[in-house]
């Protein structure tokens, strides 16, 4: 078996993959209890800024090739001025100084896409060189990738072990410790990353449900062989971990019967999963007349918005938000007497995070409410300083009661998006925009639900954009003119411009409406806008 899998893997995934299971037995056999959750966030809290200055020495000022070094000598600020800063101000208003002294990253830079240039100098920038020097490497992994093929990311299982605290925490806090764990995604490293992380403490997740078959013609070997390399590894660690069980977006009904066996058997179901894909099961079990009150979700990878989860609670299941991105994890848990559908309590024991735009009007095409974060935790992915990760929201403090406050997480955002965006034509849809026309307006008018309207762009063989407005076939009859009407007069309603622009790309017969299901990404992601140019696209049978 071992020459088989040699034969099937190139030896940097082979070697990975022996790193790999000769640390997961350690791993699994010492889960983290409660109390000793609760200890070691109490001490991260405390340690917030010793935990920021030892990453800081560690990982940039000791480590030539981070870019952080050269813009921290291009603003003049050595450790021990660092080190002064943060005693001064905190770890949030250094961030602020270093921001305005060019100590930052935009998403475009950070993921390489180009240089950083700081007055007349250029620092060269690249994934690559924001690794963690001081994470270990066990999981390979790729962010989602929405606007891009996305970025590889490599996961140390202390990092793992150290999210499986926040995690173990905020289910707690729902009354979550006994509930059965479960996960539906696709079978890639954050499918892994999620069932090592609900390994890391309390009972081990029991259900894996994949949204693509590991053994699907033309997939690359390594599903295939790492989901038997965590399996054997849990195994041998006397921890078995669920194996992946195929349940496609378009037939997801075994999960909903899963989850009503498991609530007539006096236990609670917990699955983690994309709202969208809540959203496709949930309608499914409506529409087999299945009950789920009792089931509990939890919800990231995409907005969380009113209408999705208007969807799901109409089954009596009970969801909650989470925020975070495959590059740093976790960032922020759902509040339990929430203001808005996605309102999260950030997560600043493993993370800090600004927003120094918010008084600026902007800068460098960014949003005022643009988020740069800095990683705390010492084994995180990467090492970062005030990064962009391309998303924008609403950053609040208030007293909300609920449990996670009371952890010490006090911090609220909320109203989270992505701002980059969709041009098409000359004509440019931001996320905010198409979600409210997407998720409220059309549905209202034409029926259906959040996820059966999705807005596609696509490049011609001549070069020409094409930008498709898809409606699900389920969605019953209509006419497609009076959909792109109501699409134009919803996205153009609250901007001149944008009117000016929906003539222009009407007449150039740019745009068109087509029944047919929404393409999700092969994370299983159904985004609002999607690239029809990228490589991560679905097309459901």
């Amino acid at each position: 078996m071992i020459a088989r899998l040699h034969s099937q893997v190139p030896l940097k995934s082979f070697v990975v993959g022996a790193r790999f299971l000769s640390s997961l037995p350690s791993f699994l056999r010492h889960p983290t209890s409660l109390s000793e959750a609760r200890i070691t966030l109490r001490r991260r809290l405390e340690q917030r800024e010793h935990n920021f200055l030892g990453i800081a020495k560690r990982a940039v000022y000791q480590h030539a090739p981070s870019p952080y070094l050269r813009l921290l000598q291009l603003a003049g600020c050595e450790y021990g001025d660092l080190e002064r800063l943060v005693n001064e101000e905190g770890v949030e208003g250094a961030l602020h100084s270093l921001f305005r002294k060019g100590v930052y990253l935009t998403v475009n830079e950070f993921k390489g896409r180009r240089p950083a240039t700081r007055g007349s100098a250029t620092v060269e920038v690249s994934p690559e060189l924001l690794r963690n020097p001081l994470a270990a490497f066990h999981i390979p992994a790729r962010s989602g990738g929405s606007r891009s093929a996305g970025t590889p990311v490599l996961i140390d299982l202390a990092f793992v072990k150290g999210c499986g605290i926040n995690s173990n925490l905020a289910l707690d806090a729902r009354g979550g410790s006994t509930w059965l764990k479960a996960t539906w995604e696709t079978p890639g490293a954050g499918a892994r990353f999620r069932l090592l992380k609900y390994g890391s403490f309390g009972q081990p997740p029991v259900r894996w449900f994949s949204q693509v078959d590991p053994g699907a013609p033309g997939l690359d070997p390594i599903f295939r062989w790492s989901s038997i390399a965590m399996r054997l590894g849990s195994r041998l660690a006397g921890v078995p971990l669920p194996i992946a069980q195929y349940v496609p977006l378009n037939d997801p009904l075994p999960i909903a019967h899963w989850m009503t066996e498991v609530v007539h058997a006096g236990e609670t179901p917990h699955v983690f999963t994309f709202p969208s894909s809540a959203v496709s099961l949930c309608q499914a079990a409506s529409d087999a007349g299945i009950d789920l009150t009792g089931a509990q979700f939890t919800l990231a990878g995409e907005p969380t918005t009113e209408a999705r989860l208007r969807t799901i609670r109409q089954t009596g299941a009970v969801v909650v938000a989470r925020y975070g991105s495959m590059e740093c994890g976790p960032i922020g848990y759902g509040c339990l007497t929430p203001e808005t559908a996605d309102d999260v309590h950030f997560l600043h024991d493993l993370h800090a995070l600004i927003q120094p735009l918010a008084l600026r009007g902007g800068h460098d095409g960014l949003p005022e409410n643009a988020m740069f974060i800095s990683s705390l935790h010492a084994a995180s992915p990467f090492t970062l300083l005030n990064v962009s990760m391309g998303d924008q929201g609403t950053l609040v403090r208030r007293d909300c009661g609920c449990p996670l406050e009371r952890l010490g997480w006090a911090t609220h955002l909320h109203t989270i998006r992505s701002f980059e965006k969709l041009t098409s034509g000359g004509v440019t849809f931001l996320d905010a925009d198409v979600i409210r026309v997407l998720e409220e307006e059309l549905p209202a008018r034409f029926g259906g639900a959040p996820t059966d309207y999705q807005l596609v762009e696509e490049e011609g063989a001549d070069g020409r954009p094409r930008l498709r407005l898809l409606v699900h076939p389920r969605v019953g009859p209509l006419d497609t003119s009076a959909v792109a009407d109501a699409f134009f007069t919803a996205i153009s309603a609250r901007s001149v411009i944008k009117r000016m622009m929906e003539v222009a790309l009407r007449e150039a017969n740019l745009f068109q409406v087509e029944r047919r299901a929404p393409l999700s990404t092969n994370a299983g992601k159904i985004l609002h806008l999607h690239s029809g140019r990228s490589t991560n696209v679905h097309q459901p049978p």
